[in-house]
């Protein structure tokens, strides 16, 4: 087997997410899901703009988010995804390639627009994200370079993506793609509501040994696994796949890998100021030591250490130097 080109390329939905304060009260007067993501359709996401207070524009997307992070700390990374030909399509392709990303798929010609998520944050740091999916959901099979995919270490799947067919096919074609070249293939189911949709496929990609590192937070593994018990979850999904990580917010996160747990507590922060992306930087640190050959309990901290630098600040792509910040903490 060559060596990869690439540490790890993923497959994710390319989303502008569109971020600002409010109370309480706000999201109970919008109907929204407290601390939840929703999907809404083009006129939800006008009306919800017009309910936003001022806000920032920052290019995101869970698995996109993941690379920006892994880039930042030095991995060599490629992303698969869709954009329209618009202005939040030129300004997500502009960033994400600022960050040192590889990424070719073209743009889309015509509606839908390139996908937004509005988010809106509490005080307390939590946030209800309301997702307008647009022309993620059109990503082709055909877009996907296979050479690319069997260049990268790791396959890393946005189980947010898994919803429409087409860019599902193109994740089943780059699993294919990556098993033939001998690759690792890294999946996460990415949130409840999908889980309750696709939970049989995610099983079978699990049974069927598909995947080689599985995240998920504990509501999701509950989701997954039908067992309300943390304990009993781990204990269904850990023989099954080669390394689990499971996050679990304030509380740290456990891995087990090839039988071996280990734990971590969350690394201690002033204050949380917005939880947006937490998981998919926690996601990164660990790839990040996991394509290094690292103990599972260093990825684990890495992890912890990345999602702690996400949680300080709103949006969910870092905003101080990652690698000198995780260094630091490190030592």
């Amino acid at each position: 087997m060559t060596q990869p080109s690439l540490d790890v390329i993923a497959i994710g939905n390319a989303i502008i997410d569109v971020i600002a304060n409010c109370e309480d009260a706000r999201i109970e007067e919008l109907g929204l899901a407290r601390g939840g993501m929703m999907l809404i359709d083009a006129d939800q996401a006008r009306t919800l703009y017009d309910a936003m207070g001022p806000a920032r524009e920052i290019s995101g997307g869970s698995a996109a988010n993941t690379l920006a992070g892994l880039a930042m700390l030095g991995a060599r990374c490629g992303f698969i995804g869709q954009v329209a030909q618009d202005q939040l399509g030129d300004v997500f392709t502009h960033d994400i390639r600022a960050a040192g990303i590889e990424f070719s798929v073209p743009a889309r010609p015509g509606n839908p627009p390139t996908a937004r998520c509005l988010i809106f944050v509490t005080p307390d740091g939590q946030r209800t994200m309301n997702t307008f999916l647009g022309a993620s959901h059109y990503l082709p099979a055909e877009a996907l370079d296979e050479s690319l995919i069997a260049d990268a270490a790791v396959l890393y799947l946005e189980g947010y993506l898994w919803d429409p067919e087409e860019p599902r096919a193109a994740m089943r074609k780059a699993i294919a793609a990556a098993r033939k070249a001998g690759r690792k293939i890294a999946f996460t189911p990415s949130e409840t509501f999908v889980i309750d949709r696709h939970r049989a496929d995610f099983l079978d990609l699990i049974e069927t040994g598909q995947i080689d590192v599985l995240f998920c937070n504990e509501h999701e593994m509950a989701a997954l696994t039908g067992k309300e018990d943390f304990e009993d979850g781990l204990a269904m999904l850990a023989p099954k796949v080669p390394v689990l990580v499971v996050t679990r917010s304030a509380d740290g996160a456990v891995a087990i890998a090839d039988g071996e747990r280990v734990a971590v507590a969350a690394e201690p922060i002033e204050k949380v100021v917005d939880t947006t992306g937490a998981g998919d930087l926690f996601a990164a640190g660990f790839l990040f030591g996991h394509v290094r050959g690292m103990k599972v309990a260093d990825c684990l901290r890495l992890g912890a250490i990345c999602a702690s630098e996400i949680i300080s600040h709103y949006g969910a792509r870092a905003e101080q130097d990652l690698k000198a910040f995780v260094a630091e903490r490190m030592a």
